[in-house]
């Protein structure tokens, strides 16, 4: 818990499909500058809980505040993002004919510019100053004027990070980084969210338990739309409830 408060806040959402409720009465609460893992199995609601947050889902009831009590209910998703909230979605989105550098570019100045004038346009010198931090920061600063679609699925993860980041969010929302990662690819994905957590507040959903275990200080763990357990990695490994509905007695062993 920080002096600050929540950076994030959701109370009482409901997200109902035609009878299906993928949130079901869900209370969930981040702190400034928190590492929150969110686990659970398919269909728990991990990634409806980042589309409420978006503003891409609209709740049936409950609601959402961000950071100075801002509601977020009924917001466009561009205001949302406005407010300071990134998102970072599973399969990495970026501009694969535009070198590393020119990606990162774009992503500073889209907001004002559009993609045209920013090819054409020049930096300012703090931009320009931004964006080699920024290399340095996601480790691809060798890769600087390297065509975007010749990376490594990592190091594409890495690069939309830094996107996202560049845009200097409050709020950083991670689906799933490290689907499809090698394992040094992972341990550096970890590595580099810790480091982004020294700024940032970041929510990352999560399947790969080893994964988990590297970063996580907080671990949600989310079944039916609803929050079942949180604490310590060590707690979440010991809660009766989720070694019978989410890991299996044969699985607890490797949280």
């Amino acid at each position: 818990m920080t002096e600050r408060g929540s950076i994030i806040q959701l109370e009482g959402i409901v997200v109902d499909y035609d009878g299906f409720k993928a949130l079901n009465n869900l209370n969930f609460i981040v702190e400034y500058n928190e590492l929150r893992v969110v686990i659970g199995p398919n269909g728990a609601g991990k990634t409806t809980l980042l589309d409420v947050i978006c503003g891409k889902t609209k709740p049936a009831s409950g609601r959402v505040f961000f950071g100075e009590r801002v509601n977020l209910i009924g917001k466009r998703e561009d205001e949302i993002v406005s407010l300071g909230i990134g998102r970072k979605f599973q399969a990495p989105s970026i501009y694969g004919n535009l070198t590393v550098w020119e990606n990162l570019d774009l992503s500073l100045k889209r907001s004002s510019k559009g993609v045209f004038p920013t090819l054409i346009g020049k930096s300012t010198a703090a931009e320009r100053e931004a964006i080699a931090q920024n290399l340095e920061t996601i480790s691809l600063k060798d890769y600087a004027h390297t065509r975007a679609g010749s990376l490594s699925h990592g190091q594409k993860q890495w690069l939309e990070i830094g996107m996202v980041i560049l845009q200097d969010p409050s709020l950083l929302l991670v689906d799933e980084p490290v689907a499809g990662m090698t394992d040094k690819e992972t341990e550096q994905t970890g590595r580099l969210l810790q480091s982004l957590a020294e700024k940032h507040a970041i929510v990352v959903i999560e399947h790969d338990m080893d994964f988990v275990r590297q970063i996580a200080r907080v671990v949600t763990v989310l079944h039916e739309g609803t929050v079942i357990c949180e604490g310590t990695v060590e707690k979440v490994q010991a809660d009766e409830r989720v070694r019978e509905i989410y890991l299996g007695r044969q699985k607890v062993a490797h949280v």
